[in-house]
């Protein structure tokens, strides 16, 4: 069961994290009453071997993906740069404990 929460962008940076941070990408702190958690837009920042079930070409796809999710939340946010996205308010969905989804509440802005 789904369940809808307010709250708002704590942080926002562009650079390494992700999983064992070795990806590059954008990292997301969202928080609200009671509640904290983090998310990721990117993709593997190391070098590539030879064993990766993953393609370079994969790799700048979601690169792409990543770098417009970038703009459309800049859009939404009506903001220039990535680290004047903290205090945007935000609606999340959660199912149980895990983010389904978020988004920018645009119509508050």
């Amino acid at each position: 069961m789904s369940e809808t929460q307010l709250g708002k962008i704590k942080s926002a940076a562009f650079g390494w994290g992700g999983y064992q941070d070795a990806m590059i990408g954008l990292s997301l702190v969202l928080e609200g009453q009671a509640w904290g958690v983090g998310d990721f837009k990117g993709a593997w920042g190391i070098d590539r071997s030879d064993y990766a079930k993953w393609t370079e070409r994969d790799r700048e796809e979601r690169l792409g993906q990543a770098c417009m999710f970038v703009r459309d939340l800049l859009r939404k946010a009506k903001k220039q740069t990535v680290d004047q996205l903290a205090g945007v308010p935000i609606e999340a969905t959660f199912d149980g404990n895990k983010l389904v989804s978020w988004r920018v509440l645009e119509e508050v802005l």
